[in-house]
């Protein structure tokens, strides 16, 4: 299993505009509903929902929302950063600068849990963080990912 396998160029923003939890959340969802033809709405219904069981910014300028959404038919990642930073309750209490969203179908906890892992694992890489945070495209995130994806 490896990340690639699920970010798409069409679920990447690297610049974001939010600059609250709720912003930011709508605007990620964007793409990822545009993507897989799920309702907005319902997108940040599921992520909000998760969000007030506890923050899903894991601290060092990182939040990883997730959640489970009835009607989706495989698993499907969004990534998004913002050069300014987003107050988003991070257990650290800084900002936000690089989001990775993931989504998955209510029936898949096991692969839902080994991704998570898998992500917070990777984004302990302060080399990769900085990289992200100088990437303009879509297509140099995903590479940025790869590289690092390939090594853990």
């Amino acid at each position: 299993m490896k990340i690639l396998d699920f970010l798409t160029p069409a679920t990447i923003l690297t610049r974001m505009a939010a600059t609250d939890k709720a912003g930011a959340i709508e605007e990620l969802s964007i793409s990822v509903a545009d993507f897989t033809g799920i309702d907005n709405k319902e997108i940040i219904r599921v992520l909000l929902e998760r969000e007030r069981l506890g923050s899903t910014g894991i601290g060092g300028g990182i939040a990883i929302p997730h959640g489970k959404l009835a009607g989706l038919d495989r698993l499907v990642m969004g990534f998004g950063r913002s050069e300014n930073g987003v107050e988003f309750d991070s257990l650290d209490g800084k900002s936000i600068f690089i989001f990775l969203v993931l989504l998955s179908p209510d029936n898949s906890t096991g692969l839902h849990l080994r991704l998570l892992a898998r992500l917070s694992k990777l984004l302990k890489d302060t080399t990769l963080k900085d990289s992200l945070m100088r990437a303009d495209l879509p297509e140099d995130v995903l590479r940025l990912i790869g590289e690092v994806d390939e090594e853990i």
